[in-house]
């Protein structure tokens, strides 16, 4: 990805060496947080053991290595890139592009829907509208998850990005009133249509960095290879040695590859409607 010497992001909130502990309540939708958390790997459940407890914040001396300097400016300049992508694709639809946050930390942070920690991967909080990221889980993406490459990084962010994109359309209200109607089985179902969508959003977006002659060669592989690596069913073949279809949340390693690829090929924001698909 030609991503040096591109403008970065102002919408950084550093955070790093600001450990939280607790959290100030619930924050919307806490259930949906915690699965939207989950996103590559995450323990949910440890988010959701916090609910009740008070928050607090330890600041440390933290100084970042030079290669977290360097992931910290590729970040800032991938989330840039969504902003101008996703500016101009609301534009179009009469509609108002609101930019989200992304949150650099370390260990645990705050947010609107919690404390989180860094065993929870990447996430998006609806409650403040802002993306959450250790820069220590892209280390992760490469040696645990068999990712390598900028582009897989970029896929990262640009998928929670995808929940921000589903946030301003409604659909996060939506799925949280689904929530008390439903059993989880048949919840999880729709989990996994929101979690494809957003792997959609992401494909959209590589769809006009592509135009822009930002790609290189092999970034589109690894996009599709870090998709396929946190499909729910390679998840859970290498933490526990056995598939649990009912318990899928995100979808399948093939499904996360083919709705990204969806979204890179038609570049149409309004193409991904998964909740409505026969076929996923």
């Amino acid at each position: 990805m030609r991503w040096k010497g591109r403008q970065g992001s102002s919408n950084i909130e550093d955070k790093r060496g600001i450990s939280a502990k607790g959290i100030v309540g619930g924050g919307i939708g806490t259930i949906l947080i915690a699965v939207v958390i989950y996103f590559l790997g995450g323990d949910p459940g440890q988010f959701l053991e916090n609910t009740q407890t008070q928050s607090s914040e330890t600041t440390t001396n933290y100084q970042p290595t030079a290669e977290e300097r360097e992931l910290a400016e590729f970040t800032a300049v991938v989330l840039a890139e969504t902003e101008n992508v996703w500016s101009e694709l609301f534009r179009r639809e009469g509609l108002t592009y609101k930019y989200p946050k992304l949150v650099l930390y370390t260990n645990s942070v705050q947010s609107a829907c919690g404390v989180s920690g860094s065993s929870t991967g990447p996430f998006y909080c609806p409650g403040d509208k802002k993306v959450y990221i250790d820069l220590s889980f892209f280390s992760e993406l490469r040696d645990r998850f068999k990712a390598p490459g900028d582009f897989a990084m970029a896929y990262v962010i640009a998928h929670e990005v995808g929940h921000h994109v589903q946030t301003l359309l409604g659909t996060m209200n939506k799925m949280n009133s689904l929530r008390s109607k439903l059993s989880e089985k048949e919840y999880n179902k729709y989990l996994v249509r929101l979690e494809l969508q957003a792997d959609y959003f992401a494909g959209v977006w590589a769809h006009y960095v592509k135009r822009m002659n930002i790609l290189e060669e092999g970034d589109l592989e690894e996009a599709l290879n870090a998709a396929s690596s946190v499909g729910d069913d390679r998840i859970q073949k290498r933490s526990q040695g056995y598939v649990v279809p009912d318990a899928f949340t995100h979808g399948t390693s093939e499904q996360r590859q083919r709705w990204f690829y969806k979204g890179f090929k038609s570049g149409d924001m309004n193409g991904g409607d998964t909740f409505n698909a026969r076929d996923l």
